[in-house]
């Protein structure tokens, strides 16, 4: 290995790279160490990653490789074993004629080509690339690679014992069984591919399996529709439910750890006419996702934020559809308001974030636990700050206003399709319009849209109709843009996403319009003239800043203007 790692400082200094003083230096460092050259070089910022692939490209010829714009085979994925492709950080993605094609963070390594070689019966042709790249693509198409693997064999297994009946105990106990092994393999891919919901669906002939990725589904597997009831068993042994109930809906949870994190599965499941379909939200109890710099919020609207949730008392409602954030949005107003001189106690449903020193309340409908129950209770422990999960009823409503009303500050989330509707939903509930003129202080209306892939963007000539849709001069030329599709993106064009938002502050002149019953519109209008921006207009703004698409545009309520 020393050769090697000799090897690589010559190439470096004949590429100009590094001098031959601190190549001395650093094997100096490395005989100390024992790490290997190109990590002592990286971790004293001496060179980048892309300063020695550079460098391995100009003096070995062995070409660079993007992983993120190539469609990988799967074929040469199941060539080479995952814990080969660990040990030495590589991963195969495709052919040419009798060689396969592998990308190694060290290509210079020969005992890495050596085994790969052996283990394949291949020659191998070496490709460079970057070592988290490597080992992002190891986890999604590997894991993805044993899904398929335990699928085919469970439905191997179950069409083998079809009129045998399943033995229960078996499925639960035995850790090699292809159904427990599929099951591990889709927890573990689906948070490797940052899937937010797994979809379990029987059709008459098959079952599909689909992921939500960034707010869509996209279908991950199908398998044969005989392997439904030890698939249905095996989750509901795990969600803890009653695995001879097949007749009525059945909603429970599941604790999983995934490399060292632990993640909260909430598990549905609804009896439909070819069998029972399973939806599994997937919860990251870690919170890792809190923070402002998560938002995408402008600066003018995090100042009307921040003016908002500085009242003492009051309401603060974040509204928007299923999937578009609120929870994100309220625990990290949440977390910014948490300090040892305030009480902050939550009745939620679930609690999706543990965060330290708040009182988390989860609601629990079998017992009598319900958000307006909860309340109740909370409001006789001393709170200062509280948080109701959601205000669904009537009952809800009205305490959280009287709440507000006697010097708490309450933040809740409520299902409107923008700001201004989310003061007629509260009358529309009961509450008397003095009441909730009184009561709420700021609404903050939010969506996500999907943002456009960086590696496979494309710039193209938008036509009239998009310019007059997007409120721009038809007589200049605008370029907008959209995503081809690639591999870093699971040729969807997208990866991630970013929130649109409107932050409406109640001003006098709203709670005058309040009581006098004015429509949304009017509320609407009274709040741009005091410089709302609009869920549509910034989006809009995404679209023509080259963030966003057309298509997303049109996902998103088209608010009167």
């Amino acid at each position: 290995m020393a050769t090697e790692k000799r090897r690589l400082g010559n190439i470096l200094v004949n590429a100009g790279k590094i001098t031959g003083y601190q190549l001395q230096d650093a094997l100096k460092s490395q005989k100390i160490l024992g790490k290997k050259l190109g990590e002592i070089l990286l971790d004293s910022k001496i060179i980048t990653e892309e300063d020695i692939i550079e460098a391995i490209e100009q003096q070995t010829g062995i070409k660079k490789v993007d992983l993120n714009t190539i469609n990988f085979d799967r074929k040469a994925i199941t060539l080479i074993p995952q814990n080969l492709c660990e040990k030495y950080i590589l991963i195969p993605f495709g052919f040419d004629n009798n060689k396969i094609k592998v990308a190694l963070a060290d290509p210079l390594n020969i005992f890495a080509i050596d085994d790969v070689a052996i283990s394949t019966g291949f020659e191998i042709e070496s490709f460079i690339s970057k070592k988290d790249d490597i080992k992002k693509f190891i986890g999604i198409y590997y894991s993805s690679q044993e899904v398929n693997n335990a699928a085919q064999q469970l439905s191997k297994e179950t069409a083998e014992s079809k009129n045998s009946k399943l033995n229960v105990e078996d499925v639960d106990n035995v850790k090699n069984a292809p159904v427990v092994k599929m099951i591990e393999y889709l927890f573990k891919n689906s948070i490797e591919m940052k899937a937010s919901d797994i979809h379990i669906e029987p059709f008459e002939n098959e079952i599909r399996i689909r992921y939500r990725i960034d707010g869509k589904l996209q279908i991950v597997n199908t398998i044969n529709i005989e392997s439904l009831g030890p698939l249905v068993t095996r989750i509901k042994i795990l969600a803890g439910l009653n695995i001879a109930e097949k007749r009525i809906p059945q909603d429970g949870r599941i604790m999983v750890s995934v490399d060292g994190k632990d993640v909260d599965l909430r598990v549905s499941i609804l009896p439909v006419v070819n069998g029972e379909k399973i939806v599994i939200r997937i919860l990251n109890t870690s919170g890792g996702n809190i923070g402002r710099d998560k938002w995408g919020m402008s600066k003018e609207n995090l100042q009307r934020v921040d003016r908002i949730i500085s009242n003492p008392h009051g309401i603060v409602l974040v509204t928007g559809p299923t999937g578009s954030g609120k929870s994100t949005t309220l625990y990290t107003i949440l977390s910014e308001l948490n300090n040892d001189k305030v009480n902050i106690i939550t009745v939620e449903d679930p609690v999706e974030y543990t965060l330290s020193g708040v009182n988390q309340v989860s609601v629990n409908n079998k017992a009598g636990l319900t958000f307006a129950s909860g309340l109740r209770s909370i409001l006789r422990q001393d709170p200062d700050i509280i948080m109701i999960g959601e205000i669904r009823d009537n009952e809800t409503a009205e305490i959280a206003t009287k709440a507000a009303i006697t010097g708490h500050l309450v933040l809740s989330t409520l299902h409107t399709n923008d700001a201004p509707s989310s003061v007629i939903r509260l009358v529309d509930m009961g509450i008397k319009p003095y009441l909730v003129a009184t009561s709420v202080v700021g609404i903050i209306a939010q969506r996500l849209v999907r943002k456009i892939c960086t590696n496979c963007k494309q710039p193209y000539e938008a036509t009239e109709i998009e310019k007059e849709i997007l409120g721009v001069n038809e007589d200049n030329p605008l370029t907008l843009y959209k995503g081809s599709g690639c591999g870093y993106c699971n040729h969807t064009g997208y990866v991630g996403r970013t929130g649109i938002y409107e932050v409406m502050e109640i001003t006098r002149e709203h709670r005058e319009a309040i009581n006098l019953g004015e429509s949304s519109d009017v509320l609407r209008d009274i709040s741009i003239k005091n410089g709302m921006t609009t869920l549509a207009s910034g989006c809009k703004d995404l679209v023509i800043n080259g963030i966003t698409t057309m298509a997303e545009l049109a996902t998103i309520t088209m608010t009167k203007e």
